[in-house]
């Protein structure tokens, strides 16, 4: 009896041996002693199974750091920095699936289909963070820029994971050093910095405009 395991298992070594998708779903159950039905009693597609590969890893991931005894102390930078070293750590496993689907899809600025089921896991991820963040003032609260900060994450993520498949240094210690720069200057934006405090300075003139008059000067 076919699962869903067993078939994302068998899925990644047909197209890792091969170099392609299977040509057919019944060319693909039957090379692997399953029927058509098992296969589609879990998914609908080989599309539709590729995203759910990409987001187990992504559920593994929360599973694994939310059983850290320190996750309730950690700050929302901390939790998302987690996030992304244990992502990649996990997806060493499957470094080769990762790099052949990775490379197949469409160049764009649009995030590719196959993302899609991962993507909605990140950003609930994110949400979460973010708002503790937001809740306990580790994060500035900005008017309409608040609601990007998930999608500078996913931004980010997306980088990262780039960065990976194409680097080859021992152990990945540059995607280490990618994650590690790359998320803490993205957290460094979140929070309060010199701009708000310009902002917060022009709003204090444009609603004061008559201090100068004032003050007798006449500038």
């Amino acid at each position: 009896m076919a699962t869903i395991e067993s078939i994302q298992k068998a899925y990644i070594d047909y197209v890792l041996t091969e170099g392609e998708q299977p040509k057919s779903v019944y060319i693909f159950a039957k090379k692997n002693k399953m029927t058509e039905a098992e296969f589609y009693n879990y998914f609908g597609s080989f599309e539709s199974l590729e995203q759910n590969i990409w987001a187990d890893v992504a559920k593994k991931t929360l599973a694994e750091i939310k059983e850290q005894e320190v996750w309730g102390q950690y700050t929302a930078r901390e939790k998302a920095l987690s996030y992304f070293y244990a992502f990649f750590e996990l997806l060493k496993q499957q470094r080769s699936f990762a790099v052949y689907s990775v490379k197949k899809q469409p160049r764009g600025f649009t995030t590719p289909l196959v993302f899609s089921e991962l993507q909605k896991i990140f950003e609930n991820f994110c949400n979460e963070i973010l708002s503790e963040g937001l809740e306990s003032g580790e994060l500035s609260d900005r008017k309409y820029f608040s609601k990007k900060y998930k999608d500078a994450l996913w931004v980010q993520f997306g980088f990262v994971l780039h960065f990976w498949i194409n680097d080859g240094s021992t152990g990945f210690e540059k995607t280490d050093e990618a994650i590690e720069k790359g998320v803490n200057v993205t957290f460094d934006l979140f929070q309060r910095s010199p701009i708000d405090n310009l902002l917060e300075y022009g709003k204090f003139l444009a609603k004061n405009g008559g201090i100068k008059e004032k003050m007798g000067f006449g500038i």
